[in-house]
């Protein structure tokens, strides 16, 4: 079994809810590579609940959209 597959699982739906909802973003954007280290990162800090982490995940994607990509 998969030990991160929590992880892989709020990774792919902050993903799908962020392309959902921001027409004009490539599904291979770099801000992906981005929100997975960041969630990552969320893991290994012990935070393993998946909705949590895909809460955290949107909330970081808003956050980068004020950047220019």
């Amino acid at each position: 079994m998969d030990d991160k597959f929590p992880l892989r699982v709020a990774v792919d739906q902050a993903w799908t809810v962020h392309l959902a909802t921001h027409s004009g973003i490539h599904a291979a954007d770099p801000r992906r590579c981005s929100l997975e280290r960041y969630l990552n990162e969320r893991w290994e800090a012990g935070e393993s609940d998946p909705e949590e982490l895909t809460c955290r995940g949107l909330s970081y994607l808003a956050r980068l959209g004020s950047e220019s990509w």
